[in-house]
Order: C-alpha cells, then sequence, then structure tokens
C-alpha cells in the first residue's frame, strides 16, 4: 500500500497508477491537440480521393511494445507459473488524405481492438480501413448512421442473411458455386443492417501461404475446414455501393491500409519505440509522448513538405521509411531542411532537401508499385 500525502489515506498502487495514467492521457491529448491546430497545405492526392466524395480516408491499427516487467500490474501482458512479460498496446489513428495522425493512445495489452474500435470518432463523409480484428456489426451499423464508409475483411463465422428471406446463408458454398460475390446481404443484428460482401478468388500459392500462416498463429489449435477453404478467397464486408467502387477499386482502397503499417515498422526500426529501460509509468508516458511528438513532427511537417517539392522536381516519390531512418540519423539536418523549406521558391532549391532526394527516393520498381503510386492509381 502507498500513502497519499495530499490526504494522508492510504490507496492501493494501482490507484495510484490509474491516477497517474489519466492524468498523462490528458496532457498527452492537449499537446497532440495544440500540434494538430496548425493548418497543414493540400498536396496533389486531396483532389483525387475527394472525386470518391470522402473526406477523410481513416486507418486505425495498434502495435504491441514490450515494457520492463515492474509495469506488469498496470499493463499486465501474457504471463505463466516461470515467467511474466509486460506488454502494453499503442493504439494510432491516421487520415491518408491530410497525412496527419489524428490521435493515439498507450493502452493495457487487455484492451485489444475491438474493445478501442468504439473509441474511433466517425464523421460523416469518412472512409475507415481497419483489419478484421476491429470489425464488429455495431461498428458496421454506426459508420452507416453516421453516413461514412467502411472496408472490413471478413471475419469468420459471422452469420449472414439473405436479403428477401433472411434465412442464413451458407457462405463457403456460394463462393464454391460462383467464385466471384459481389451481392448485398444481412447481417444479424435487430435492424437486420444491409451491406455489401464482395469477393474475388486467389493464387493458390497465396491460399497456401495464408493456410500455412493460420496453422502457425493457431497454437496447436487445428483451424476447422470450413475456415481453411474460405482462403482461398479474398473477401469484404463492405458498405460502399456497387456503383461506386468494383472489387479492384476496393482492394486497391484496402491496400493502402498498409501505410500505417510502414508507419509502425519505422518506428520501431528507427525511433526505439519498443525499447524501454527499468522505468516507472510515468516516466513511460514522457518517453512515449516524446516520441510520438518526435514522429508527429517528422512525418507532418518535414516528410510531407518534402514530398511535394521533390516530387514537382524530379517527379520522384519521397520513402516515408527511409525519410525517417536518415532524419534519426543525421538529426543536425532538421535546422536546414527548415530552413530550406521556408525559403523555398521555384528557382532555389535548398542543399538539405537536395540530400533527401538523393538518399531517402524509392528506387525504380518494374513489378511492384510503391505506396505513392498506389495513391496515384486510386
Amino acid at each position: 500500500m502507498l500513502i497519499d500525502i495530499s490526504t494522508k489515506k492510504s490507496v492501493s498502487k494501482q490507484a495510484v497508477a490509474k491516477k497517474i495514467k489519466q492524468q498523462c492521457k490528458l496532457f498527452m491529448q492537449e499537446i497532440v491537440k495544440a500540434i494538430l491546430v496548425k493548418k497543414l497545405e493540400k498536396d496533389k492526392y486531396v483532389d483525387v480521393l475527394k472525386a470518391l466524395k470522402y473526406k477523410r480516408i481513416i486507418v486505425q491499427d495498434s502495435t504491441i511494445i514490450r515494457l520492463p516487467v515492474a509495469l506488469y500490474e498496470i499493463f499486465s501482458g501474457v504471463s505463466n507459473k516461470y515467467s511474466k512479460r509486460t506488454v502494453a498496446r499503442i493504439q494510432v489513428i491516421y487520415d491518408l488524405i491530410s497525412e496527419q495522425f489524428i490521435s493515439f493512445s498507450i493502452d493495457t495489452y487487455t484492451k485489444n481492438d475491438i474493445k478501442s474500435a468504439p473509441e474511433l470518432q466517425i464523421r460523416e463523409g469518412d472512409l475507415v480501413l481497419r483489419d478484421r480484428g476491429y470489425f464488429s456489426i455495431s461498428e458496421v451499423k454506426r459508420h452507416i448512421d453516421t453516413g461514412a464508409d467502411c472496408i472490413y475483411r471478413y471475419k469468420f463465422k459471422i452469420s449472414l442473411l439473405d436479403v428477401n428471406t433472411l434465412n442464413p446463408i451458407n457462405l463457403t458454398k456460394m463462393l464454391k458455386n460462383n467464385g466471384n460475390l459481389d451481392m448485398e446481404i444481412c447481417l444479424n443484428n435487430k435492424e437486420k443492417t444491409i451491406v455489401r460482401i464482395i469477393s474475388s478468388p486467389i493464387d493458390k500459392s497465396v491460399a497456401d501461404e495464408r493456410r500455412r500462416k493460420a496453422k502457425k498463429e493457431s497454437h496447436n489449435k487445428n483451424p476447422s475446414k470450413e475456415f481453411l477453404e474460405q482462403m482461398d478467397w479474398t473477401i469484404f464486408i463492405i458498405t460502399i455501393p456497387k456503383d461506386k467502387a468494383d472489387f479492384s477499386m476496393i482492394l486497391k482502397l484496402y491496400s493502402l491500409r498498409w501505410r500505417i503499417e510502414t508507419i509502425f515498422k519505422s518506428w520501431k526500426s528507427n525511433m526505439n519505440f519498443s525499447k524501454y529501460h527499468n522505468v516507472s509509468a510515468i516516466q513511460l508516458y514522457v518517453i512515449v509522448l516524446a516520441r510520438f511528438i518526435m514522429a508527429m513532427l517528422f512525418v507532418q511537417f518535414i516528410f510531407k513538405k518534402c514530398k511535394i517539392v521533390i516530387y514537382k522536381h524530379f517527379e520522384k516519390h519521397l520513402s516515408l521509411m527511409k525519410t525517417l531512418k536518415y532524419l534519426v540519423k543525421f538529426p543536425e539536418i532538421l535546422i536546414g531542411l527548415y530552413c530550406d523549406l521556408i525559403d523555398y521558391n521555384q528557382q532555389n532549391l535548398g542543399v538539405n532537401i537536395k540530400k533527401l532526394k538523393r538518399y531517402c527516393c524509392y528506387e525504380l520498381r518494374r513489378k511492384r508499385m510503391n505506396f505513392e503510386q498506389e495513391m496515384d492509381q486510386v
């Protein structure tokens, strides 16, 4: 037990930790809000994506970070009779159109994606891209009620109903008979929410790789035959109508979700997001906050602006991962880049921007597009 000096009452260690967490969370939200107040200029993607009538394209995902064992009581994690491993989840919400972070949080390991899903503030005109871990019928209905769209990968064993008869649909049988699906179905909730299910078969090699991965992640619990059979198709549950996007467009839109994975990889590889010494809870929040502010500054105020300038002059795409790695390795270039951006004009391209162009652009690919090319294609 600990003593609260202000009240002279004994309080539990968990209560103190909870209070610290609440105070730090409020502080982080205010800092993030202050940074995001600054308006950033539109880039060349905004008009293209607005043709789809979306004001924002939101991606949300989480990543796991390992923490000191001393923080197990606060963040929990994985344990057995031999050892304990303390981990926390970082939830990140990012807008692909404005290329701005909307929010982030550091939560306990037990607060999984499905619990975090309702906390996303959806607006009319949004398109939300999340993996199946965030899927629930109530979340899909919340998008429709708000006037937003969502794309989810199909989650096995969701109860699907026929629009006319409201009888259960045998999805595996329909896939085998038709191959490609594009139809309206009802979700099995009180309102019988109508959504669109769309699918397409994939290469056998890709399907086999999915099955190998599923078996590996099952932890010796063999997946069902039906579950493995459905891996022959890519299946989406979506709210976007037929006349707005076919399967090809849905696949391209959903593939943009990979941007958040690139951001996580950059953080962990270059910004020490997965490395923490034996610190207290409040020190942890301060460290994570400082690293997140640094990431926001790099992405929103350096990368985004330099990307536009470099493409305008050289028609080359700047790589986010290479840029973050370069800025972390050579932090002294930050002031020079800032000055170059302030003094930028058509005839004067700063030496530091030229360095980014030389070392941080995507290499020419013949078989696979980079993220910027995928955005262009959308």
